[in-house]
Order: C-alpha cells, then structure tokens, then sequence
C-alpha cells in the first residue's frame, strides 16, 4: 500500500480573482512561474488531460493528469491517471480587488523515496507550494 501525503498552502494575492485564475488555469504557462514544473502539455485530442513533468532537486517525475472538476474563477481539480499518483484542487476566493487561492495536493511517495522521513518531505513539498 503506498504512502500519501496531503499539502495545503493558502495565500492572500493582490489581484483580482480574474487574474489569478487566468494565471492557474494557463497549464502550460505553470512552468514559467513554477519552478519545480518542468513542462506541461495539453493533449489537442483532449483539453481535459495533460502530460505534467516534475524536475527537482535532481528528481525528475512525470505523470498524466485528468481535469475532474473545473468551475470558473472558483476550482480546478485533477488526478492523475498514470504515472506519479496524485491529486489535487485549486480554490479561488473572491475578495473584490484581491483574492485568496488555495492550493491542496496530495501525492504517493514513490517507493525509493520512502526511506525519507516523511516529515522532512513534507516540509521540502510545503517549503517549494508557498515560494509559487
């Protein structure tokens, strides 16, 4: 049975709720911006899944993830369908001329990594979501 381990980071962003889900639900732009992302490809057959590649610390993942539910300028949530396990959703709050978005992902630790204490993981995933 494989290990999951949930994050939640919450933060209060001077713009409108428009911009901020303009900038979250550009998928392929997250690279720009996100650090850790390496690349994201929207399928052209399907908008609804892409092909995400994760490069860190000299790590690299990659998986296929499905959008589940998408409600404009208030959720994204996806899952993965192969590769890396995980999912996940983005909240969008609006507060007149700012918002709040609320990012919660869980994933599997894949199997090599299970060795790391998953309390020091923990903190590097949580330490790298509130930098975005």
């Amino acid at each position: 049975m494989s290990n999951w381990l949930e994050h939640s980071v919450q933060i209060e962003v001077e713009t409108p709720v428009e911009v901020s889900w303009s900038l979250w639900s550009d998928l392929e732009q997250m690279p720009r911006w996100m650090k850790w992302i390496d690349s994201v490809k929207v399928m052209e057959d399907n908008p609804d899944l892409s092909r995400w590649k994760l490069a860190t610390g000299g790590l690299e993942f990659s998986w296929k993830s499905r959008i589940v539910k998408i409600v404009p300028q208030q959720l994204i949530q996806w899952e993965s369908v192969d590769g890396l396990p995980n999912r996940g959703a983005i909240r969008f709050y609006d507060r007149g001329n700012h918002s709040i978005v609320k990012l919660t992902v869980s994933y599997a630790i894949p199997s090599f990594l299970r060795w790391m204490d998953n309390l020091f993981l923990g903190r590097a995933v949580e330490s790298t979501i509130k930098k975005i």
